[in-house]
């Protein structure tokens, strides 16, 4: 698809700066399918969407496989679209939960992160109950699934699990990231300290202020200790289901976090919301019309992305 049919499917004419920092983004959470919930495109499509926009690399996350298979026959067969795959593990009940196995063999196969309980987390799962809106903030399964069980990375006496630290020397060996997923900011904060003893170097906080908590100082602090904080496209976007969130807000969240340590993901993919591409496009203007330069823009859609994961 060219530049101008894409203008016409989207009934707008398209920024040429816009779109000059668009090519070479990076999204490190995209929601594509096959997946138990409702997705407007598969992970094929999700590859060559991306390819038609111009991005360098998109990381696929589902909720409850490694999509790291697939990535690997998409870079070997589809190489020509020119846009790398990447995945990772998530940690939650449909893997075995805090599951050293797991993590192992995604490693082995190929995957670049390894989330932290996000769904099946116990944080999350008391959000969605304290929360009578809470279906209409967080995308719900096609159909009814199995409750799951509610997983933190702490005991009873609020210490580190055996198990997590066995995953973290895994993290380290391999050197991939380490994501908090929806584990609550106080969690995070013994895991990551705990995972810089042990030899993690890339960490990673998923939309901090959704569910996970985290407040402006946090932030601060989080970046202090070259953390990265990815935040979703979709709680920005005009159309999203998961807009929450207005500009002014995205500008106190990017000064906490510092332009360094700031990832713009798109957190597309899901059916009924906005384009994965056109999430890029409408917060790349928003930062450039909040008075962040193109340079700066360029940090946070890519190159910090592809500092954190090494390409």
């Amino acid at each position: 698809m060219n530049t101008s049919t894409v203008a016409a499917a989207s009934g707008t004419d398209l920024d040429p700066v816009v779109e000059s920092l668009v090519k070479g983004a990076i999204d490190l959470h995209c929601h594509s399918g096959p997946s138990v919930m409702a997705r407007y495109l598969d992970h094929l499509e999700a590859m060559r969407e991306a390819s038609e926009a111009g991005l360098k690399a998109v990381l696929l996350k589902d909720h409850y496989y490694s999509a790291t298979p697939v990535t690997y026959l998409l870079n070997k067969h589809f190489s020509n679209l020119g846009v790398l795959m990447l995945s990772g593990v998530p940690l939650n009940n449909s893997v075995g939960g805090l599951n050293v196995h797991a993590v192992e063999h995604g490693i082995k196969l190929g995957a670049r992160l390894v989330w932290m309980p996000t769904f099946s987390s116990a944080n999350h799962i008391d959000h969605h109950k304290q929360d009578h809106k809470f279906t209409e903030k967080f995308p719900q399964t096609k159909k009814k699934m199995i409750d799951p069980v509610p997983l933190t990375v702490l005991d009873a006496n609020g210490r580190l699990k055996e198990e997590v630290k066995d995953i973290l020397d895994l993290i380290a060996e391999a050197d991939v990231v380490l994501s908090g997923g929806h584990l609550h900011i106080s969690e995070m904060w013994p895991l990551f300290e705990e995972a810089r003893k042990r030899g993690v170097k890339r960490l990673l906080v998923n939309h901090p202020t959704y569910v996970v908590d985290a407040t402006l100082d946090d932030m601060k602090v989080l970046a202090r200790d070259g953390v990265y904080m990815e935040h979703s496209m979709c709680m920005w976007v005009p159309g999203s289901k998961f807009k929450f969130y207005e500009p002014e807000f995205l500008r106190q969240i990017i000064e906490a976090g510092t332009v360094d340590r700031t990832i713009l993901g798109s957190d597309l993919g899901q059916q009924g919301n906005p384009r994965i591409v056109d999430g890029f496009r409408h917060v790349i203007r928003t930062c450039l019309d909040l008075g962040y330069s193109e340079e700066e823009v360029r940090k946070m859609t890519s190159t910090n992305a592809s500092a954190l994961m090494g390409i």
